[in-house]
């Protein structure tokens, strides 16, 4: 384990530590390739359904977070290019809480929107099985108030609000098929004063069915007049951005398409958020969904003709642009240091890193953040009853994949108790499928293992692929992902990316032995592909237990 000096100081170790997350430049994916000009991604992440907005000099984004806890994370800009994450508006749990934890995989925190009105951010999301909510904050690093619940509605999701000229507050939004029974159809509804509570029903404003299928994600803007929705239609993997505008609020809209794949390879472009710089350019947030990693985020050019954007490229002057995969950065009026979201940890903090996330709401028992003595000690949690696999594990500290190719390295010591057997932990890589390498405390000792889960979500059980056995629980854990140029021609559009993942540990952090199979990386509900640890105890009520301690976790290029 590595030795930290103690600082004198909690505070002042503290701030040294955030001021060094700060800076943090990734190894596997930057966008800003540092002559003036960008790539895209910008975020090579599961940062989907994005939505952003500017505060002076400053951006601010968020995302769908869905079962993951801390909830809508938050990252912050000077450029649009690099960004950090600063913390979460919901760091602890989402209503309602259920003992023991459980993963509502797909459900939760959905496409959120984010804004800036009288010296407050508001945040507003749905939840598909209770309504939209609320949450708001004078600092975008928090404290954010209690959510609150603005609108019950079994499949209300997708929310922006829009506070107009004359004082009324509205709230626009679309409808989840699977729980409303209808979509494709977006609804707008009045908000009172202080935009917590909906005053009125929700009026249909836009049917998508005839032409734009699945029509949802809406963000609402007012200029020069019009009342703009931003909608993405078409499909999470197949879609196009759509434009509503209308001079009344509740329309009749007038519709565009402005943005499609068009000769690209960027499928799907939509969803996300119009922001402008200080400097009179407009620029565009959306997604691409690539299948086992997630919905990446891209930037792209926008101008306004005849009052309708136009984003990314138009190359042939019919309104509707394409994306762009390489452009000059925007005009800022400066130039900021390159950075990038957090990945490695060196856990030398007091708490959970921004980047790390729990599958369901957090248990303040699951683990100790001991930064004066360079670890973090995840202590060994009971599953369930009808545990089946880790599908259904809520303690799974994971983060997401950062880049197409990367390796992720974790030094851990696996210190069980002797009183019974079964506890484990390790290395996973976590999806629909999922794999990785465990240390396992049995009647031979602990052995470590690489196994496979195919279709987890179904329930069905481990393969074991090869074993050893271990003189004690200090180990390095590794997992290599590599992405070829294959697609996988059965997914949706033909178009998510063949993500294979290799195994291999080493006992002295210099000679790794290959082990197991290798491994197809799968997606989640909703979210991509994660990788991270976990500490559990099988199902029974005892006195105290074992843990696991992470000396670190590292994202490299080899």
């Amino acid at each position: 384990m590595k030795k930290l000096a103690l600082i004198i100081g909690l505070s002042l170790f503290v701030t040294s530590s955030v001021t060094a997350q700060k800076n943090y430049v990734s190894e596997v994916w930057v966008a800003d390739k540092g002559d003036g000009t960008y790539r895209n991604p910008i975020i090579h992440a599961d940062y989907s359904d994005p939505d952003a907005c500017r505060v002076g000099d400053d951006y601010y984004m968020t995302s769908s977070s869905f079962n993951c806890l801390p909830a809508l994370q938050i990252l912050h800009s000077k450029d649009l290019v690099n960004w950090t994450i600063i913390g979460a508006a919901v760091p602890y749990e989402l209503s309602p809480v259920e003992f023991p934890e459980k993963p509502q995989h797909g459900s939760r925190v959905w496409a959120p929107s984010i804004r800036y009105h009288k010296g407050e951010f508001y945040i507003f999301w749905g939840d598909p099985d209770q309504g939209a909510f609320m949450t708001k904050a004078k600092d975008p690093k928090g404290p954010w108030s209690e959510p609150v619940l603005v609108k019950a509605g079994k499949g209300i999701i997708d929310t922006t609000p829009l506070w107009d000229e004359d004082g009324k507050v509205y709230m626009v939004h679309g409808y989840a098929g699977s729980r409303s029974g209808i979509k494709s159809l977006l609804g707008i509804c009045e908000l009172n004063a202080d935009a917590t509570k909906a005053i009125t029903q929700s009026r249909i404003i836009f049917d998508g069915h005839d032409e734009h299928p699945t029509a949802e994600g809406p963000k609402f803007y007012k200029r020069n007049g019009y009342y703009y929705i931003f909608a993405p239609a078409g499909g999470v993997a197949t879609g196009w951005q759509l434009v509503l505008r209308s001079k009344n609020v509740y329309g009749p809209y007038e519709e565009k398409v402005v943005l499609s794949q068009g000769k690209t390879n960027v499928n799907g472009p939509h969803q996300g958020a119009w922001v402008d710089t200080t400097t009179g350019e407009d620029w565009f947030l959306h997604f691409q969904d690539v299948g086992a990693y997630g919905r990446l985020v891209h930037l792209q050019p926008m101008k306004w003709v005849n009052d309708w954007p136009v984003i990314g490229v138009d190359k042939d002057g019919d309104g509707c642009g394409e994306p762009v995969l390489s452009y000059k950065k925007p005009n800022v009026g400066k130039t900021y240091p390159i950075c990038t979201p957090q990945e490695s940890d060196e856990f030398d903090g007091y708490t959970l890193s921004p980047q790390w996330q729990w599958h369901a709401n957090i248990n303040e028992k699951w683990a100790y953040f001991a930064g004066h003595k360079g670890y973090a000690r995840l202590y060994s949690y009971p599953v369930v009853k009808e545990y089946k696999n880790l599908w259904n594990v809520p303690n799974l500290m994971l983060q997401k994949a950062p880049a197409d190719n990367f390796v992720a390295t974790i030094k851990l010591d696996f210190k069980p108790t002797t009183k019974y057997k079964g506890e484990r932990t390790g290395l996973v890589v976590m999806g629909f499928s999922y794999a990785g390498l465990v240390l396992e405390n049995t009647n031979d000792g602990i052995v470590l293992s690489q196994l496979e889960c195919k279709n987890a979500d179904k329930g069905t059980a481990e393969q074991i692929n090869e074993t050893t056995k271990l003189k004690n629980g200090a180990i390095y854990l590794r997992v290599e992902f590599k992405a070829g140029k294959k697609k996988l021609k059965e997914s949706e559009g033909g178009s998510d990316v063949l993500a294979m993942c290799k195994f291999s540990y080493s006992l002295d952090g210099k000679k790794f032995k290959s082990m197991g199979n290798e491994f197809q990386a799968k997606e989640g509900m909703w979210i991509g592909t994660k990788v991270g640890t976990f500490c559990t105890r099988p199902a029974i009520t005892i006195n105290d237990g074992g843990w696991s301690e992470v000396d670190w976790f590292r994202i490299t290029k080899k």
